[in-house]
């Protein structure tokens, strides 16, 4: 038999009842930090060393990645397009005279190529990557002129004075932005050389076409 112990006595840890919740932590008396703020205290104890380090190894894949596209798939280079198809639709058809560029170095690169029917005539457009890195576009088209020039070189575009290129009466003109252009209006045909180019390439272009 267990001694009596005095009425005024509580049990150190007082157990409930059966379906009960557990009786609140006595005043004073310390509690465990829950496992929340060990993490949170750890994370703001982090250096900027280890953070460096963390960034550094998110980085290293995505760099090796791209070098990849660059090197293996030839990311970032243009497409490069034949544009024999679309010199062979404008001859069939018979629209007007064609020529086509002869004697441009590699450094030219060939990426659009389309001929087209619209209302008032036919329009072949090769777009060109010169070999500085700039942008010219050939166009020859029955279109009549008063039309044809506005829609490519805005209404805005105005001639600049002639441009000798063998011998042809070349114009020089205004164009969109920082855009130039040299057109040849024949009685049954304009051809237009335009883009940002500069000019010694919008002139090794117009002057390349037989």
């Amino acid at each position: 038999m267990e001694p009596a112990q005095p009425a005024d006595r509580v049990p150190a840890d007082p157990t409930p009842p059966d379906g009960q919740p557990p009786l609140p932590p006595a005043a004073g008396r310390p509690t465990a930090a829950p496992d929340g703020g060990r993490v949170a205290k750890a994370r703001s104890e982090r250096s900027p060393k280890d953070m460096a380090l963390s960034l550094l190894v998110l980085l290293v894949p995505i760099a090796l990645l791209l070098a990849f596209y660059r090197g293996f798939l030839g990311g970032e280079q243009p497409t490069v397009v034949d544009a024999g198809p679309a010199y062979e639709q404008a001859r069939a058809a018979n629209a007007f005279p064609v020529t086509e560029p002869s004697g441009l170095g590699s450094g030219w690169r060939t990426v659009s190529a389309s001929f087209r029917t619209v209302d008032d005539g036919a329009n072949l457009r090769v777009g060109y990557l010169t070999p500085e890195g700039r942008g010219a576009q050939l166009v020859q088209s029955n279109v009549p002129p008063e039309r044809l020039l506005p829609a490519e070189l805005t209404a805005a575009g105005q001639p600049q004075g002639p441009a000798d290129l063998g011998g042809a009466s070349w114009q020089r003109y205004t164009g969109r932005g920082n855009e130039q252009a040299l057109v040849l209006l024949e009685p049954n045909r304009t051809v237009i050389v335009v883009g940002d180019a500069r000019d010694n390439e919008l002139r090794e272009l117009a002057g390349a076409l037989r």
